[in-house]
């Protein structure tokens, strides 16, 4: 694949420190996650999901999330959203010092059901008042669309569907919106067939895709998705975080997997993979 000087730039988002941890069965000290999210940050990723408000029951591995985030040395130029679920949620977030955001729902009903106990309309009502807040207050706001590829009750869901809920959630004020092959079971023809979709009503530079990498795909899927122009990808430092729904599987793409793929593509991405990997071994030695 070639790429032109003005379009080989690919902003990778490390979600290691969220999606990662919270789909881990180790508790991670609160000091190690502060040094974990600061190690990544000097390796040169413009965006670090920082950790999540949602309920301490919920996820008990980022119940110290009110704790963590206000002891981040923030490094100049780099981004660290928080994910929320409603306005509680935000209300922990802006006591605790956040300045971006993220909120998240599925293309599937039966998996926002058993996700967050609502429905996709109904997560979408909960989160108009987090975005319009945190709007007012000049945040930078994302949108996770889960089970964009296929979904662990239903099987497949309907391009459309995620077309549907993407748009919603930017005319919500979503600045930028993730699709994600949360049970990673897309191949690169079903990335071409979506995201093909949702440039019909998005603009390239609004997405982002978030693979997982249960089936070994992850790094194909992406490839795909470069050759339609999108430029944003996630990843979770060395790969953490497993899948729920494929026991023993890998889960995460891990990031510097990631870089790997995008320096033998020739593309620009300016992080220190080696440094990623550090990082993330660093913070593995540190699981109670």
């Amino acid at each position: 694949m070639n790429a032109t000087t003005a379009d080989r730039a690919v902003r990778i988002v490390e979600v290691g420190p969220r999606d990662g941890l919270q789909n881990e069965e180790a508790v991670v000290p609160a000091d190690a996650k502060v040094a974990f999210i600061e190690a990544l940050a000097d390796t040169g990723l413009q965006v670090v999901e920082a950790t999540s408000f949602v309920s301490p029951r919920a996820i008990p591995q980022l119940a110290d999330a009110d704790e963590v985030l206000p002891r981040v040395r923030r490094r100049p130029g780099v981004r660290y959203p928080v994910l929320v679920p409603n306005v509680r949620g935000l209300e922990r977030a802006e006591a605790a010092g956040a300045d971006a955001v993220a909120v998240f729902t599925a293309a599937s009903e039966a998996f926002t059901q058993a996700n967050i106990g609502m429905t996709i309309e109904g997560s979408l009502a909960a989160f108009k008042p987090v975005l319009e807040r945190a709007g007012v207050a000049g945040w930078w706001r994302r949108g996770y669309v889960s089970t964009a590829f296929g979904c662990p009750y239903s099987g497949d869901v309907a391009t459309e569907q995620v077309v549907r809920v993407s748009v919603a959630l930017l005319e919500l004020g979503c600045d930028e919106i993730s699709i994600g092959d949360t049970i990673g079971v897309a191949h690169a023809d079903d990335v071409r067939r979506v995201v093909s979709a949702l440039l019909e009503q998005i603009a390239v530079e609004r997405l982002a895709l978030h693979f997982h990498d249960t089936y070994g795909r992850a790094l194909v899927d992406v490839e795909a998705g470069l050759e339609l122009g999108v430029r944003t990808f996630d990843s979770s430092a060395g790969g953490t975080g497993g899948c729920p729904y494929a026991p023993g599987a890998p889960g995460n793409l891990a990031t510097e997997a990631l870089c790997g793929l995008l320096d033998e593509l020739g593309f620009e991405h300016g992080v220190d993979a080696a440094g990623v990997a550090r990082a993330a071994s660093s913070v593995r030695a540190s699981w109670i």
